[in-house]
């Protein structure tokens, strides 16, 4: 759950929260969901009620965390984040719930993480604003039905498959698929950043940190901060061949994969003769979890047309073949 005011929040937190869009117009790309999502959010505050529930999937790092803090200040809404590994018991939930202040944004991340009976709960909450509260054991037990304050729930998730049909549907229309970004959207979101950092990078480090940055907001403006750190620490300009040794240092390639995307790689060509392979087999092979694999691993791999999925597997495809070969 969110951190109470008293907390402390790292540098990086600090930072990161900084660098975060506070505005629609600062928030680059997915045009078509920032357009869906406005035109809801518009409506119910014509009509001086909550908007439906809304429900963001996609790869991580691609901006779900930061539309849930938009829908909240667009909504002019107290906003409270939690995630679904977070939510173990029912009673987790009806904590969180009945202590929600009325018009509040709930925003639970990684939502596939919930449990069935948490679950369970959840959806009279969503459909009808009400907590059904199970009182006592046995034939004695009674339930009792209690109003909630009017909220709006955002989820996200990385597993939209792993979503059940029940809990989708109480989302309705407010499904929304975020993808990968295009390279000038990226090179729009680290001139931002550089901005708010104080920088004022050449064109071609934009371009440097905009192709390492798997085609995601999140890895673009951490490997910002990482190439300003190096240069900062060798005392260098940042220019692009100082860019250039600090990514030798941190072990990214042109196409921003690192060591362990290459070790998947090379694991399918040699141990798996190119595929296909099973994602338990190769986690296996690679001493890594299954969703590690299939969530951080292989959409970038897939982005990038060097692996597929097919109905036996994974398998290593030419353009895999001919990267291993460079």
């Amino acid at each position: 759950m969110s951190s109470g005011p008293s907390e402390p929040r790292s540098f990086d937190q600090t930072l990161d929260a900084a660098l975060r869009p506070s505005l629609w117009d600062e928030y680059v790309g997915q045009g078509h969901v920032k357009a869906n999502v406005r035109i809801g959010l518009d409506a119910a505050k014509k009509r001086n009620s909550m908007p439906e529930h809304i429900l963001f999937y996609g790869p991580p790092g691609v901006g779900k965390t930061t539309l849930a803090f938009l829908v909240a200040k667009t909504l002019g809404s107290p906003l409270k984040t939690t995630s679904g590994v977070a939510i173990e018991r029912a009673g987790d939930l009806a904590a969180i719930l009945t202590n929600l202040e009325p018009g509040s944004v709930l925003f639970i991340d990684e939502i596939h993480r919930l449990g069935t009976k948490v679950e369970e709960l959840l959806y009279p909450a969503l459909e009808s604003g009400s907590l059904d509260i199970i009182l006592g054991k046995g034939p004695s037990a009674r339930t009792v039905e209690l109003s909630l304050p009017p909220f709006t729930l955002v989820g996200a998730t990385t597993r939209m498959a792993q979503i059940s049909g029940p809990l989708r549907s109480r989302f309705g229309g407010g499904v929304y698929q975020l993808d990968f970004y295009t390279d000038e959207d990226l090179r729009s979101i680290i001139k931002r950043s550089a901005s708010l950092l104080g920088l004022s990078p050449q064109k071609d480090v934009v371009e440097m940190v905009a192709a390492r940055s798997r085609a995601t907001p999140r890895v673009a403006n951490a490997l910002l901060k990482r190439v300003r750190d190096y240069a900062e620490v060798h005392e260098k300009d940042l220019v692009p061949e100082t860019v250039e040794e600090a990514f030798e240092l941190f072990g990214v390639d042109a196409f921003g994969l690192t060591k362990d995307d290459i070790r998947y790689l090379d694991t399918l060509a040699t141990s798996f003769k190119g595929g296909p392979a099973g994602v338990r087999a190769l986690a296996s092979a690679l001493h890594e979890d299954p969703d590690t694999v299939e969530n951080v691993y292989e959409p970038y791999l897939l982005r990038l047309g060097f692996i597929e999925r097919g109905p036996r597997g994974r398998i290593l495809t030419e353009k895999g073949k001919e990267y291993l070969a460079s």
